[in-house]
């Protein structure tokens, strides 16, 4: 046998060698030494002994587990505490570059190995859940352990880490190596799987954990039914889980609250608001009481679906019930009973919410007085802010702008320009919103300087430029006749900075040429945003149509609304605002030849085009007209000529009084 270098040592004799062709196994500074020893004879135990080394074999690792052998003290595993093994592996585990050869030394210098329970154990640890790279790498290093081979709930402890840190990519890969081998499922390992797939959407993964369940005989529990409705939830397989809730409805198991919450969710996530009300009410006749986040729920999905009633009426039922309302339902109640101009409802329910004892935060003090804003009572929103600070809560940005916009819709801009420099002192963060509201208050009074000036200060401050500032100060241009510069704008808008260009840009920029007499420049800009894909809108034809009819060019605005049908943009009222525009303008005639048009293109005269009419007609001073139609079947009667049956047309108006036209 080859010998090392001799170094002598002073020890202690762990084991006492049975013969003396056996060697000593002993300890120095707490760890084995590295190498075999040619021994000194007849050592008493605890003895330091002079020993010299040579280079045999060390005894086999040991496989450690992460609870100590107490099985004749504890009778209750609760009772047992973790192995002094797991605090110092938890200590290497510091995602250094070094962490996978410092656990490789440590388990060479105390000859050990960590068992799969082990391996489980740590990625389960508090400290290493919200770790998923720490988990990822630990978990690989201990596969490359000799003889070792991860257990089941090895994977099932990685995943559940993997997937609060939402990384699919890594459960998939590894998902596809586990799916090879035939590991027994477990109740506790297939709700674990499930609950994790299902969060991530992972729907093929979470259908064959079922699929174990069932070749191992593995009966579902509540809990597992609730985490696989979860996961086809919220991965969008409604009908899917529609089948499952009726395998529970008719089975053993029955849905539970969370089974009804998690259906309900999936209704309303797929816009189905309707079929989650009928769920809610389904839960009242299974006896089982909706809680709060079931009407948070379904309170939310008819708020995007700007059905404020309902919303109020869910309200009203959770406040009768005695249920805790959440903030946000509140914030929502409030937001839609704002919007269609019920403050006084929305201000009564918000005086509630103090009642009872909650206390609204920045959210729902800014959404109520964003809706006086809006309805143009600016000093009742004032008087909200003013409150809101005086209860010690301090208004945000989104606060303070909803209130400048509002006093710049009311063309009161100093105000609005010392909340701005209010919101500068106080190192607040102004948004695009903030600006754009001030840029076009800016340009309505007129002071398009101004505007440009916080136009271009927007960039310097590093706030994005949206839509919004664009069309705010291309509207101000245009409006103060600087045509030009509101094309240079709108080139840049695109080209510089790539923001969209919106259906408004276009209606701004096309009325603005109609008015500077630049019609064939407008209608190229028409025909851009058609090509470009963007749906005009009533206000956009009805500036397009405007131009048109006051330049003389009616057939020619009744050809492009013709023109949109195919396209499935069917505008309404267009030939009624048409029409209106010509006899504001006096062009009694045309106005009828285009009201008679309507008919002859197989479309219906809406009854409200003679009371448009008539108001014209006396407005110009021709009463005797007004009273003519208003007394007349015109354009809604018919007259028989001969076997033929035709409508009154509204020529017949000028037709014996057509020197006056």
């Amino acid at each position: 046998m080859r010998r090392l270098s001799r170094k002598l040592f002073s020890v202690t004799v762990l084991n006492r060698p049975r013969s003396s062709s056996q060697c000593f196994y002993l300890y120095k500074n707490g760890a084995f030494l590295p190498d075999d020893s040619e021994c000194l004879p007849s050592p008493r135990s605890g003895t330091s002994v002079r020993c010299v080394f040579s280079s045999t074999s060390l005894p086999p690792p040991e496989w450690i587990e992460p609870f100590n052998d107490v099985s004749d003290l504890v009778k209750s595993a609760r009772n047992l505490q973790p192995s002094p093994w797991v605090s110092q592996i938890l200590n290497l585990l510091d995602c250094s570059d070094s962490m996978e050869s410092n656990l490789d030394g440590f388990c060479r210098k105390f000859l050990i190995k960590l068992s799969p329970n082990f391996v489980s154990f740590m990625l389960k640890s508090d400290e290493i859940r919200e770790k998923p790279d720490i988990a990822w790498r630990f978990f690989c290093w201990a596969g490359k352990q000799k003889k070792y081979t991860h257990k089941l709930e090895c994977y099932v402890s990685l995943f559940d880490v993997l997937a609060l840190g939402n990384d699919v990519d890594r459960i998939r890969s590894v998902c596809s190596e586990i799916r090879k081998f035939e590991f027994p499922m477990t109740v506790s390992a297939a709700n674990s799987l499930i609950k994790s797939f299902g969060k991530l959407g992972m729907v093929e993964e979470l259908l064959w954990v079922w699929r174990k369940m069932k070749e191992n005989g593995i009966e579902p529990t509540l809990y597992t039914y609730n985490f696989l409705m979860n996961g086809l939830v919220s991965s969008m397989f409604i009908e899917s889980a529609e089948r499952v809730f009726e395998v529970m409805e008719s089975g053993r198991i029955k849905p539970d609250v969370v089974t009804y919450n998690t259906m309900i969710k999936g209704y309303c996530n797929a816009g189905q608001t309707q079929k989650a009300m009928e769920k809610l009410r389904a839960m009242e006749t299974r006896g089982l009481e909706a809680d709060k986040i079931t009407y948070m729920t379904v309170i939310q999905a008819f708020y995007a679906d700007s059905d404020f009633g309902s919303c109020v009426s869910l309200y009203q039922e959770m406040d009768e019930k005695g249920l805790q309302v959440p903030p946000h339902a509140f914030s929502l109640v409030i937001g839609g009973l704002c919007k269609e101009g019920k403050l006084f409802e929305g201000y009564a329910v918000f005086e509630n919410m103090i009642r009872k004892g909650s206390k609204p935060n920045v959210a729902i003090y800014t959404v109520l007085i964003d809706g006086y804003a809006k309805c143009g009572h600016v000093e009742d929103s004032i008087r909200l802010l003013q409150r809101m600070i005086d209860e010690g809560l301090k208004p945000d940005v989104v606060t303070y702008s909803v209130v400048v916009n509002g006093l710049c819709k009311n063309g009161r801009v100093e105000e609005a320009l010392e909340y701005f420099e209010t919101c500068r002192f106080n190192g607040l963060a102004i948004n695009s919103m903030f600006y754009s509201s001030l840029i076009d208050g800016l340009g309505k009074a007129g002071r398009v300087d101004e505007a440009e000036r916080l136009f271009e200060e927007m960039s310097e401050k590093g706030c994005t430029r949206d839509s919004y500032c664009y069309n705010a100060l291309i509207d101000a241009f245009t409006k103060c006749g600087r045509v030009d510069e509101a094309l240079a704008l709108f080139k840049r808008m695109e080209e510089e900075e790539g923001c969209d260009q919106t259906v408004y840009t276009y209606t701004i920029l096309i009325s603005g040429m109609f008015k500077e007499h630049r019609n064939e420049e407008a209608l190229k800009l028409w025909d851009m945003m058609i090509d470009k894909g963007i749906t005009p809108t009533a206000a956009c034809f009805r500036a397009l149509s405007t131009g048109l009819c006051m330049s003389g060019k009616v057939g020619r605005a009744c050809k492009i609304l013709d023109e949109l049908a195919p396209m499935g943009v069917i505008l309404d009222a267009a030939c009624e605002d048409m029409i209106n525009t010509l006899c504001k303008a006096g062009r009694i005639k045309e106005a009828c030849k285009l009201a008679d048009g309507i008919t002859e293109r197989g479309r219906e005269v809406p009854g409200r085009i003679r009371t448009v009419m008539i108001n014209a007609l006396r407005k110009v001073g021709k009463s005797d007209l007004a009273m003519k139609l208003m007394h007349s079947k015109i354009g809604i009667g018919y007259e028989r000529m001969g076997s033929v049956k035709r409508r009154v047309k509204f020529r017949t108006l000028f037709e014996s009084f057509d020197s006056d036209f």
